[in-house]
């Protein structure tokens, strides 16, 4: 009840912007906006499911960017080798999966800070492939990539699925099995979990894994919407998953939060620029009301550690 109470909040908020919409800009909920939004929100999903397991583990990765432009790139690359969507997909997923490795096994078994560990992946790898491609995009990609084949109403029903099924997955695995109580419990204490005979290392570098696979789904999925792969793509968007995060409950220390909440942080944030748009706002402010959102979520966060902090106190045995 903890996790989905901490969504409450969120959940408001999406309703209060939903609700100032259907008043000012009844068009905003047009099919045409509503699917974009969609396909425009997958990416950072499919990263968020990811980052929170690594941020409920107690860790972070402000590395995904960078890992999910080297992704779409070796997706497009391979597409333009003459192979099959699916095995373009699978390479992205296999490059994201072994970058996120490598962060892991440095945060879990070499004990360095993940803030410095992914910072300087971020730069490494990000000034890696603008090397390896001079800044050039990857261009005249098959017509068989795009929209993977399909057209595009029936690509965007296969991403509803494909979101659905993760969704589903990732909460059933952090609420029923006993992989996602070790997330949980590494996140609480790890010194308790590893008392209590959980791996901690394997779980930390599990979560690492994860979240680089679907950084990799997510950079194949996005670059079939277009005729082009930017070598570039993916800049900032490490702070908008993180924030997507945070500000759907997940505590930044770990060991709190839930994927309901993560998928209303995802809502609101990605609802936000289009709704400046709609309205005739400048879409400049779309930074600072995600900034003020991420300020208010961390604040609450420390008043309910605060709190819970008090009750444990109050009922302490003399």
């Amino acid at each position: 009840m903890k996790q989905l109470s901490a969504g409450i909040p969120v959940a408001a908020a999406v309703l209060f912007l939903f609700g100032i919409m259907a008043w000012a800009a009844p068009a905003y909920f047009s099919a045409a906006n509503m699917q974009d939004l969609f396909l425009a929100s997958v990416p950072v999903l499919l990263i968020a499911l990811g980052m929170t397991l690594v941020i409920l583990t107690g860790e972070i990765d402000i590395s995904v960017g960078s890992i999910f432009a080297i992704a779409g790139v070796a997706a497009g690359v391979c597409a333009k080798l003459g192979f099959p969507g699916a095995a373009a997909i699978s390479l992205a997923c296999l490059v994201g999966a072994t970058l996120g490795a490598l962060n892991g096994v440095l945060v879990a078994y070499l004990h360095v800070p993940s803030i410095v560990v992914t910072l300087a992946a971020m730069i490494g790898w990000r000034d890696a492939l603008r090397w390896a491609t001079g800044g050039a995009w990857v261009s005249d990609l098959p017509a068989g990539f795009q929209w993977m084949g399909l057209n595009q109403r029936s690509y965007f029903a296969a991403m509803l699925v494909v979101a659905l099924a993760l969704v589903s997955i990732f909460a059933f695995a952090l609420r029923y099995m006993a992989a996602g109580r070790a997330v949980y419990a590494t996140g609480s204490s790890m010194e308790g979990a590893r008392l209590s005979g959980i791996n901690t290392p394997v779980v930390k570098a599990s979560a690492f894994i994860a979240l680089g696979a679907m950084t990799g789904l997510a950079a194949a999925l996005n670059a079939v919407r277009f005729n082009q792969i930017p070598s570039n793509s993916g800049l900032g968007l490490e702070m908008k998953v993180i924030a997507a995060v945070v500000v759907g409950g997940t505590a930044i220390r770990g060991g709190r939060g839930s994927v309901f909440g993560t998928i209303l942080g995802v809502i609101l944030l990605g609802a936000i620029g289009p709704a400046l748009t709609f309205v005739g706002v400048s879409a400049y402010w779309e930074k600072a009301i995600q900034g003020g959102i991420i300020l208010a979520a961390a604040a609450l966060e420390a008043v309910r550690r605060a709190f819970d902090k008090r009750t444990i106190t109050q009922h302490a045995p003399a």
